[in-house]
């Protein structure tokens, strides 16, 4: 019996009639031009907020805690909830940078050092809260295993205190992920700078890259053992930080779905974090050929698949309340759905639960309008489902009796805003002196870069060249 294969061409990955130098042109035009007024006015917003950021954290520092909406029951508020949002949308960019990679997805070279960038300064903004968060900060060094006046040790059996090892660990990771990427693209920069500020600066960064054979074996060995590293990594941030509340008696805390439910979350919000950076960026920069509707379809695809993980995450919690016959368990999700906080779950519901069923859609999926306006909704839903988590259950603990409604100041809000400010200022310093785009892998998954298979007149892939040619072998006696 024999079967025949027949070749079926995919769509191409990067749009349009380019070459490698067209490729290179577009992508390093940005950092190597003059800086737009366009630019200047978006950085000085950014600054602005990010000076509201340090003025919050100022006075949080001369004054205490006390200037928050805390309360007892609820000692955990907002800066947690922004913690462990920020930590979330931190997860796409080594998702799509080492996971991704490590499959051998192609598509990922169009986002990928634009969604690790993210990662990098997501994780800064979320590191302040926990920071803050202690209240007295000068000695937040105690949270590290270092010999202190207070002669104190960390709890080494405390989630807390794995925490800060995760995020850091993560944090470091990444960013030498993300470097370590950069570089022959940055030998690009040095290479076609004009000044020689430029050249100097993207020289030095590059290490003296010159593109030689040993340069790419050593950069490729490199880069694969940092997808290694980092591949646990994204699943183990947000699994400890789910143990900050899944160790814990907390009626609404304490379940075992919590890991993988925060995992998949984390992914969700990264992934719309993505799409809405991405959809704005690709637009002002015309990089439409290369973050191109393929590519937003499949981060939808994405989006779809994890969003629908948490829609059943969510009635999993009601189902294990329910079958427990733990009332307090019962109480809480009783009191998630018609209590104080009822407002907060039906908005998390129809962010995180209902809008996701569009992405079922092919049309939707390929709407860049709807596309932009559905991320914004889940980053929305996905900070509300925080919200539920830390306020929700700890305002209505098991005595009735100590139970308080939790209320954010002026001061919680404003700090929240400002760290959009640092967001963005890392983010647009990124845009305007780096290449946004990964040169060099975006070149990989051209057909150009298969010269075994690409037919240069008619630039596209030859089949012909991919048939087995039959050697006959004479027969020796």
């Amino acid at each position: 019996m024999s079967t025949d294969y027949q070749y079926e061409s995919k769509p191409a990955l990067i749009k349009g009639d380019h070459s490698f130098g067209s490729i290179t042109d577009m992508i390093a035009k940005t950092p190597l031009s003059p800086t737009p007024k366009l630019w200047y006015l978006a950085f000085g917003l950014s600054n602005v907020l990010l000076i509201i950021l340090l003025g919050a954290i100022g006075y949080l520092v001369w004054d205490g805690t006390g200037i928050w909406g805390l309360n007892n029951p609820a000692g955990w508020g907002w800066a947690i909830i922004n913690f462990v949002w920020w930590v979330g949308i931190g997860h796409a960019g080594t998702l799509i940078s080492a996971i991704l990679f490590l499959f051998r997805q192609g598509w990922r070279t169009a986002i990928n050092r634009f969604a690790e960038a993210m990662t990098i300064f997501a994780v800064m903004c979320a590191g302040i809260f926990p920071a803050i968060h202690v209240g007295r900060i000068w000695v937040i060094y105690w949270v590290f295993p270092i010999p202190n006046q207070m002669a104190a040790w960390p709890n080494f059996s405390s989630p807390l205190l794995w925490d800060v090892f995760a995020v850091s660990t993560y944090f470091t990771v990444s960013l030498l992920f993300w470097y370590v990427g950069l570089i022959p693209d940055l030998a690009t920069l040095r290479d076609k700078a004009k000044s020689k500020i430029a050249k100097i600066s993207y020289g030095i960064a590059a290490l003296g890259w010159t593109g030689s054979f040993r340069n790419w074996w050593h950069y490729e060995k490199a880069y694969m053992i940092l997808a290694g590293l980092a591949t646990p990594l994204v699943l183990s941030v947000h699994t400890i930080v789910s143990f900050d509340f899944a160790v814990s008696v907390i009626p609404g805390w304490h379940s075992t779905i919590f890991p993988p439910y925060f995992v998949a979350g984390a992914i969700y919000s990264g992934f719309a974090m993505v799409l809405t950076l991405m959809l704005i960026a690709r637009k002002i920069y015309k990089l439409e050929d290369i973050m191109n509707i393929d590519i937003m379809e499949k981060m939808n695809l994405v989006m779809m698949v994890t969003g629908n993980l948490v829609a059943f995450a969510y009635l999993m919690e009601g189902f294990i309340a329910w079958y427990s016959g733990y009332i307090y368990e019962q109480g809480i999700f009783w009191l998630y759905v018609v209590g104080p906080y009822a407002w907060g779950f039906w908005i998390l519901m129809f962010c995180n639960v209902i809008t996701p069923q569009f992405l079922w859609f092919k049309k939707i999926r390929r709407n860049v309008g709807l596309t932009f306006v559905i991320s914004i909704i889940v980053n929305i839903g996905m900070w509300f489902e925080r919200f539920m988590i830390a306020v929700a259950s700890l305002s209505t603990d098991f005595m009735p009796s100590s139970w308080d409604y939790f209320s954010p100041t002026f001061w919680d809000i404003i700090t929240y805003i400002g760290t959009f400010g640092l967001f963005f200022t890392f983010f647009l310093l990124f845009l305007r002196f780096l290449p946004m785009v990964a040169i060099a892998e975006v070149k990989g998954v051209m057909p150009q870069a298969d010269p075994h298979n690409y037919d240069e007149d008619s630039k596209e892939f030859d089949a012909s060249k991919t048939e087995p040619v039959m050697v006959q072998q004479e027969q020796t006696v």
